[in-house]
């Protein structure tokens, strides 16, 4: 969980605002019903099925819960190097 927030916000923060993305992060965490071990299933999961159809950068994935206009959204960036050839 805490490489999330490291990943999210980085280790350009100062303790107060650290703390406060921290809290903030864990509501979104609470108000969705996730934990953070069904969070990283989720994403390995999400990464999988990715990775059946293109070479991705699995160091730099990302994925996070924001809270905008009320609603929960999942936002990933999952870096694609190429795609990969499949047979039909």
């Amino acid at each position: 969980m805490m490489e999330l927030i490291n990943r999210v916000f980085g280790s350009r923060l100062g303790s107060k605002d650290d703390a406060k993305a921290r809290l903030k992060l864990l509501l979104v965490h609470d108000q969705v019903d996730l934990s953070p071990a069904q969070l990283d299933s989720m994403k390995a999961e999400i990464i999988e099925v990715i990775g059946r159809y293109v070479e991705i950068d699995r160091d730099s994935v990302d994925f996070k819960l924001e809270r905008s206009n009320g609603e929960i959204a999942l936002v990933s960036n999952v870096p694609v190097r190429r795609v990969v050839a499949r047979a039909v």
